[in-house]
């Protein structure tokens, strides 16, 4: 079965994408210091869901997982966003490099040259002992690997299972596994690197030993309640009359163990900095309690008692609107985490969650929409010669 891109979806994207356009515009002429930071937040957020769905389809290869293969196809849809996110990272980065050396404000504090040079007014030590690492060059270097590496594997998934479809066996199944091994090593290096790349070296002078891990849960958390919304959306619109309420109960098991699992790492960052008071790390956290205090608590409460009060029962997992309704509790709940990451390093205390802000938010929306709906027009949804569609087909738990 295929699924249908009709008009009037297509429609919702566009007009989405256009409040989008509009509301950048509007920020950039009335805010851009936080316009900046918005676009930031925005691309790496929906990029990093994105990732997700790959991430997520390598570790079912890797894994030999019989139960996803019915649902795979939505990971891979997910996975079409990539060029996208990379592209917009791209236009992010280069353009407010631009603007700040004609005037603007730096998304990256660390790339103002007279802080390495120690005849400088504004020299600091201890930016400039990390510039073996935060440098220009190295920087683009690394963030092109990244996107070589995540689309690469992400198209050649996606080569491999609709390679699949024509000639069955299990030669490209067999493919796809030994690259989904290689791509996981990959994986948890990049992950942790980019991590500190695009978002923790926004705050310079600080930095985690966690941070790597805490990044991949929330992100990891999101493309499962992206995949889960995706799921439910053509369940209930007849496209996949082959999902059972087991397979539901396993895709809502993944959301709520990881939203505990990000809850450990929360509290873990945050405890061992608050327990050891050292300021140059606490200062991370003072700015966050200080002038975003309810934002702050509403991402813990949001991220972890929802899921944990809502998802905990047996029977809360296999309900179709309480499966969606939680996915959009907890994208809304990690849009808040992205958003605490990156703009108090950015605006400090001059922040605001206006129009302008949600709108920029439902353009990025309106075009994963697109996208991810575009592509799942490309194949059909059930991989009929996948080796382990029985399984999946019959699974019970």
């Amino acid at each position: 079965m295929n699924y249908t891109f009709n008009q009037k979806n297509k429609t919702i994207a566009f007009v989405l994408i256009a409040i989008g356009v509009i509301s950048i515009a509007a920020s950039f002429l009335t805010h851009s210091h936080q316009a900046w930071s918005n676009l930031l937040q925005n691309t790496f957020y929906f990029m990093t869901i994105s990732l997700a769905g790959t991430f997520f389809l390598a570790v079912q290869y890797s894994a030999e997982a019989g139960w996803s293969v019915v649902l795979k196809r939505i990971l891979e849809a997910m996975g079409a966003f990539l060029p996208f996110g990379a592209a917009l990272m791209l236009i992010v980065f280069f353009g407010n490099y631009i603007a700040a050396h004609n005037g603007g404000h730096y998304l990256y504090h660390w790339l103002h040259e007279a802080l390495y040079d120690p005849a400088s007014a504004e020299y600091d030590k201890i930016i400039a002992g990390k510039s073996a690492y935060l440098n220009l060059p190295f920087f683009i270097i690394r963030m092109l690997a990244y996107f070589a590496i995540w689309i690469g594997f992400t198209q050649l998934f996606r080569k491999l299972s609709l390679k699949e479809d024509i000639e069955g066996g299990t030669a490209n199944y067999l493919k796809a596994k030994r690259y989904a091994a290689i791509f996981l090593v990959l994986f948890a290096v990049t992950s942790s690197t980019a991590a500190w790349d695009f978002i923790m070296s926004i705050d310079t002078h600080w930095y985690s030993t966690l941070f790597g891990w805490y990044t991949f849960s929330g992100m990891f958390i999101s493309g499962l309640a992206v995949m889960n919304f995706i799921l439910v959306y053509l369940v209930k619109r007849g496209y996949m009359p082959w999902i059972t309420e087991h397979h539901l109960h396993d895709a809502g098991k993944f959301m709520f163990a990881f939203s505990i699992f990000w809850t450990y790492l929360w509290f873990s960052q945050y405890m061992l900095i608050w327990y050891a008071n050292i300021p140059e790390e606490v200062t991370y956290f003072m700015i966050r309690i200080e002038h975003y205090k309810g934002l702050f608590l509403a991402n813990f409460f949001i991220n972890f008692i929802a899921p944990f009060l809502l998802l905990m029962t047996r029977d809360a997992k296999r309900k179709l609107n309480l499966l969606m309704t939680i996915s959009v509790i907890l994208f809304i709940g990690h849009w808040i985490d992205i958003f605490l990451m990156v703009t108090p390093g950015v605006v400090k205390e001059h922040w605001h969650i206006g129009w302008m802000e949600i709108g920029t938010t439902l353009g990025f929306l309106g075009l994963f929409m697109f996208v991810v709906q575009n592509a799942l027009t490309k194949a059909p949804l059930l991989r009929e010669k996948h080796p382990l569609l029985q399984e999946s087909l019959h699974h019970s738990i």
